[in-house]
């Protein structure tokens, strides 16, 4: 176990500030909702406060995209975990869209530059290049060369002279390290001259995240910065731009990044990644909070996986965040979703079946009181075995219409031969002889009676009578199964279904 730096370890008593901070380039990722809902874990056990700010500087029309934000705030109400402030509900910083900040990243910036702690660059972008192509030809890393950073006045103004535009970079000190506590990987120490003086201020005018989220950060007074360990070689920065404003750095405190089962970084290859597909495959909130929750947290209890939202939070700590990769394993969050399916509660999980139905035409978009009475009985015998809500159609479908033929399974086992047609037509006898309302233990008499008068054990009538109502061989319970049905359609696919049954060849002629 790795040793936390002392300096670092909070109480429970302290009332910590975290922030959520995504930028509308792109619909949110399961990453992204995994690091929210750490810091809403958190600030709920601590009583702090959980912010979420817009980070919307990059308006590259090929990247920025309105209707992100949209969904950004979908995904989080989606699991419960809507900020105490952020834009659709400000607190007392200010704004929390970075687009309506830009004159308090200038000042910074300003200030930085009157300090000597950044500097106007006015490189060009092909002599950028050229420094780029020389160093790989040189077998050296790519950085910045601070050919800019000791420019005299005259230099300068020649400079602008020319019409020459100018990014602000920050001033990295040229000797010794950079050191900073990190609450997951505990101390690290950076050398500077491996540190390259990042833009904080493009030749537009904008700030890059290197500025403004440090900035924000500090003036929203967030006290622990959880974010995932690819910033880590950005860390360095971040904190010499708070040491040279004077600042207090916050904790940083990163996450492992999240894997695909075959332990490499995520992406669409291993399945679906945008949050918003996942809410419209039909993952239930609460499965999705409990699922990300264990993406790299431990409650330490065993092998413990099903926890409510309120035992999470009443266990929850950045310590017990894992240095190891989260590995989002499909068939486990499938499975999870599944449990947390069966149980729901049985009108809540009618309503949340009824869109995916309605979808597949089985309902009509507007739901009459018959269709909604009719789904009542439906969905509690399809909840077994469905995994995902958009599972529910292709799980429900012989309720709605009647198969046309057997499938492999069913045709070979149960109906390949005549003795089906005994089976089906002493079900059919004691269907008929049975009350017009068709319950379950009506149902469950009816094969009783079926089995006797085939000299068979019910067993082969069950199964036969399933294949021939649902097209099947598996599915749900055969009597609750014909009471949903009712007795008229029953008959009507026993009737269907003797057709289907394949006559046995004629014994061959022997001379």
């Amino acid at each position: 176990m790795h040793i936390r730096p002392e300096a670092y370890v909070y109480s429970t008593r302290m009332k910590l500030r975290v922030r959520y901070a995504p930028s509308p380039t792109g619909s949110p990722h399961v990453g992204n909702l995994r690091t929210a809902l750490f810091d809403w874990l958190i600030a709920r056990r601590t009583g702090g406060t959980f912010i979420a700010r817009l980070e919307d500087t990059d308006r590259d029309p090929a990247r920025y995209k309105p209707q992100f934000i949209g969904e950004i705030a979908e995904s989080l109400r989606y699991l419960g975990i809507e900020p105490d402030e952020w834009w659709e509900s400000p607190g007392e910083f200010g704004a929390y869209l970075q687009s309506d900040r830009l004159d308090r990243y200038r000042e910074v910036a300003e200030q930085l530059i009157a300090s000597g702690k950044a500097y106007r660059c006015y490189c060009t972008r092909e002599e950028l290049q050229a420094i780029r192509e020389e160093q790989i030809a040189k077998g050296l890393p790519t950085s910045y060369d601070r050919r800019h950073r000791h420019l005299t006045t005259e230099e300068r103004e020649n400079f602008e002279a020319e019409g020459r535009s100018f990014v602000v970079r920050l001033a990295i000190p040229l000797e010794g390290c950079t050191e900073y506590d990190d609450l997951v990987y505990g101390h690290i120490s950076v050398e500077n001259r491996v540190v390259e003086d990042v833009v904080l201020l493009k030749s537009t005018g904008w700030p890059t995240y290197h500025l403004a989220a440090m900035v924000d950060d500090h003036d929203m007074q967030i006290t622990h910065v959880i974010r995932g360990e690819d910033w880590m070689p950005s860390t360095p920065q971040h904190v010499q731009l708070h040491r040279s404003m004077g600042w207090t750095p916050p904790v940083w405190v990163h996450v492992p990044l999240i894997l695909g089962t075959d332990r490499k970084k995520l992406s669409k290859r291993h399945g679906s990644t945008q949050f918003l597909d996942f809410i419209r495959e039909g993952y239930l909130p609460e499965a999705m909070f409990n699922f990300l929750a264990l993406l790299g947290w431990s409650p330490g209890e065993g092998d413990r996986e099903i926890m409510s939202a309120e035992e999470i939070s009443s266990a929850f700590s950045l310590e017990a965040i894992s240095r190891n990769p989260a590995v989002l394993d499909y068939d486990k969050l499938r499975w999870m979703n599944g449990e947390y399916i069966r149980k729901c509660e049985p009108d809540r999980l009618v309503q949340l079946c009824v869109p995916y139905l309605a979808r597949a035409g089985f309902v009509s978009e507007s739901v009459s009181e018959d269709e909604a009475a009719y789904v009542a009985k439906v969905v509690p015998l399809i909840a077994e075995r469905m995994k995902c809500l958009s599972e529910a159609p292709a799980q429900a479908d012989f309720f709605f219409r009647a198969p046309q033929a057997p499938d492999d399974k069913g045709r070979k086992k149960w109906f390949s031969s005549g003795r089906a047609t005994l089976l089906l037509e002493s079900a059919r006898g004691a269907i008929m002889r049975s009350s017009d309302s068709l319950t379950i233990e009506a149902a469950e008499q009816a094969i009783d009676e079926a089995a006797k008068a085939a000299g068979v054990e019910r067993g082969p009538v069950i199964h036969t009578l399933r294949t021939a109502l649902t097209g099947r061989t598996v599915g749900p319970g055969l009597f609750e199964l014909m009471a949903v049905l009712g007795r008229d359609e029953v008959l009507s696919r026993i009737a269907t279904a003797l057709t289907w049954v394949q006559p046995e060849p004629e014994p061959s002629e022997t001379v």
